[in-house]
């Protein structure tokens, strides 16, 4: 999956501001997510794949770039 869409992604699950999404943006810091937007954002990346993510995987992410990597590596 390319950056762009998660990017789109991240930006219409948590209505945050398209220019904080970057590579390295730290999902708690840059991004303000909280334990329901991560919620959110789960499910959006599960809608997306058509696969489900184990829980508290995504939480385990700290940037959109492990986001990006993590997607890409179960999608193989």
């Amino acid at each position: 999956m390319e950056f762009e869409r998660i990017k789109e992604i991240i930006v219409d699950t948590l209505a945050c501001d398209e220019e904080k999404v970057t590579l390295d943006a730290d999902m708690e810091k840059d991004l303000e997510i909280d334990s329901l937007s991560l919620v959110e954002l789960h499910m959006a990346l599960e809608d997306e794949l058509s696969e489900t993510i184990p829980d508290g995987e995504i939480g385990k992410l700290h940037t959109v770039k492990d986001i990006l990597d993590y997607v890409n590596s179960i999608k193989g």
